[in-house]
This record gives structure tokens, C-alpha cells and sequence, in this order.
């Protein structure tokens, strides 16, 4: 039986809410099984306090528009970016937030908010990453985040897979050009400096949101645009290439802010992809421009934050493994994995990523 994190009672069924919590907005669903009974925009006031006010207010807000009691959920599961810790529901590190400190109990907090109604606290990546999974019907996916940085949350055979030392999907930290720009991280050439929202920030600055400006100019012909959204897709394609390279999931899901695209952004990165198969009888055999998906505009990583809460999902006192079953309209956590009963341990997106 699924337990909540202080062991009480099963979590697998009734109302929980989902909340996932960025730099200025907070984004929040009300979720009934597979269906979305209410959704919640707030701006993000900084701070601990104000975090854990404002998710305070996004679920009573939430509750009151269904006509529930914030007593009667059965679990809030809380999406943020930073170093999460799960098991404890700290966040570290959560510069966007306005959280400079370590361990910060920001779940134990809104817990104690909220009357004591269970939270679970994740990272806002991998969130998204089981978001989109469970509303695109995928088991095997990675979501490949095109925001402020990039980095990929990744759902192998049914699994979240969080990596060893929390850095799994950091695609955004492969080297592209060895003579490139220094890169926070240390290294040059990072492929965020040229795949991310931010490189196009920096190289089309006169207009907001630079993304939709550049993509704009260059279908019209704008020799400058035309040559800046070739490089962003070139750098976007690679890496499609590598995840598929090194984990061969069925889907690349492009979600984040630059994917509000659309489907522009998809085929400049399909074809982007074929330049890059052309010459490799290899890479056109597997096909990597049919296996590039969009993200839905629903809210994914708010949905995420509410299915974390499910089942045996890291932080409930099982490994940091989180199995989803194999069912074909959604994907939802279930129970843990003992390490020695692994035969291909998998287990759940970085929590580290987008702390820059």
C-alpha cells in the first residue's frame, strides 16, 4: 500500500493538488484521479515565507473553487527548481526563488500550513518531465526543457530517473564548441550557451520575447534571423541526438518557454536533425525526427508535482527509484524497487539543474 512520507494512510486515490513554482508565477492544478478539477496562476512572492505563503494560497484558492476542503486532499505535491532533497522536502540553493540557504524545509513548512496535510517536494524539472508523460501517454520519454538553461527529465521503461548523483539529463553541460564562451558550470562551449531561451536573449536583444521575435524575422526572410535559428536548432538537434544516442528513448518531448513555438520550432529542429543524419546511414536508421514530440499547453509540471505524490514516489521512504506502471493513458508512480532486486536500475530526473 502506498504510504504518505510520515507513513500514515494510502495515498493512491482522492483529491490532490499539484503546484509547480518558478521565479514569478506560481502554477497550480486540483487533480481527481486523471482529471483536472481546478487550476490556480499566482505571482511568486521571493523568500521562504513568501513561497510557502503563496503556496499556501494557491491551494486554499484551488480548494474553494472545487468546493473541497484544503483537510480533505490527500496529498499537495510541490514542484521547485534547486537542489530538492525528497525525503526531507528541503530545497537548496533555490536562487530563483529567493532561497539562498541549504536545507530548507519548505515542505515541513507547508505542511504545517496547511493543518498537516502531506507534501511532497520535488524537483520542478523532473515534475515536467512526469507531466508530460502521463498526458501524452509515454512510458518512454525524455522532456527536453528549452528555458533559461537546458536540461532533460527523463522517463526510461516507466521509471523517473534522478541519476546517481542527482545529474542525469544535464544535457545542457555537453560540450558543443570547444572554443566557445565560459559556461557558469566551468567548462566552455556548454550547449545551453547556444540551445537555451538565454542565447537568443543575448543575441537578439532588442526584442521581447526574443524567441518568437527571431523565428518571426527569419520566416520572413531576415538573412540575420534565418542564420541565428539555423545555429539555435543545429544546437537544439544535438541535443535530441544525444539523448537518443545515450538513453534511445521513443520520444523527445520540447517543452519549456522557447516551445511555446510551436510547431515552427519543431520543424526547424526536424530538419536540423536530418542535416545532421544525412551523412550517417546509422543515424537516419533510427529515425530521430519521428520521435520529436511537442509538449501540450496544459500545465505538465503542475500535474507532475500532483502525481509525485502517488504510490512509492522518492521522498516516501522507499530508494530514490520511482517505477510507473505500464498503462496507456497516463503514467503514475509506483512502488520503489530494492536495489538488489534490479536488473536495470532506474531512477529519477536531476535535482540539481537550473539552479543558474
Amino acid at each position: 500500500m502506498a504510504m504518505d512520507p510520515a507513513g500514515g494512510a494510502d495515498l493512491t486515490g482522492g483529491l490532490r493538488v499539484g503546484l509547480d513554482v518558478g521565479g514569478t508565477k506560481v502554477l497550480g492544478v486540483l487533480l481527481e484521479g486523471e482529471v483536472v478539477r481546478a487550476t490556480v496562476r499566482r505571482p511568486t512572492r521571493p523568500g521562504t515565507d513568501g513561497v510557502v505563503a503563496t503556496a499556501a494560497e494557491a491551494v486554499r484558492e484551488l480548494c474553494a473553487d472545487a468546493g473541497v476542503e484544503v483537510a480533505g486532499l490527500a496529498a499537495v505535491g510541490l514542484g521547485l527548481p534547486g537542489v530538492v532533497e525528497p525525503s526531507t522536502g528541503t530545497v537548496s540553493h533555490a536562487v530563483n526563488l529567493g532561497i539562498d540557504l541549504s536545507g530548507v524545509p519548505v515542505g515541513p513548512l507547508l505542511s504545517a500550513e496547511l493543518g498537516g496535510v502531506p507534501v511532497t517536494v520535488e524537483n520542478d524539472l523532473n515534475c515536467a518531465a512526469l507531466g508530460a508523460a502521463d498526458r501524452l501517454g509515454l512510458q518512454d520519454m525524455a522532456f527536453l526543457a528549452l528555458g533559461t538553461g537546458v536540461a532533460a527529465g527523463l522517463v526510461l521503461g516507466g521509471h523517473l530517473r534522478r541519476g546517481h548523483a542527482g545529474a542525469a539529463g544535464e544535457v545542457g553541460h555537453l560540450p558543443y564548441r570547444a572554443d566557445g564562451p565560459l559556461c557558469a558550470c566551468g567548462q566552455r562551449g556548454c550547449l545551453e550557451l547556444y540551445a537555451s531561451g538565454s542565447a537568443l536573449d543575448a543575441a537578439w536583444p532588442d526584442a521581447v520575447p526574443a524567441p518568437q521575435a527571431v523565428f518571426a524575422a527569419a520566416a520572413a526572410g531576415e538573412p540575420r534571423a534565418v542564420d541565428l535559428r539555423a545555429g539555435f536548432a543545429d544546437a537544439v538537434a544535438t541535443a535530441v541526438r544525444f539523448l537518443v544516442l545515450t538513453c534511445d528513448v521513443a520520444d523527445v518531448v520540447l517543452g519549456g518557454g522557447v516551445a511555446q513555438l510551436g510547431t515552427p520550432l519543431l520543424e526547424a529542429v526536424g530538419d536540423a536533425v536530418d542535416r545532421q543524419a544525412a551523412d550517417s546511414p546509422f543515424l537516419r536508421s533510427l529515425q530521430l525526427r519521428d520521435r520529436l514530440r511537442l509538449t501540450s499547453s496544459v500545465p505538465v509540471g503542475a500535474i507532475g508535482a500532483a502525481l509525485v505524490t502517488r504510490g512509492d514516489a522518492p521522498g516516501h521512504g522507499q530508494d530514490h527509484d520511482a517505477r510507473l506502471p505500464d498503462r496507456g493513458a497516463s503514467v503514475l508512480p509506483g512502488p520503489g524497487v530494492a536495489p538488489e532486486d534490479r536488473e536495470n536500475p532506474i531512477e529519477t530526473v536531476a535535482m540539481t539543474r537550473r539552479t543558474h
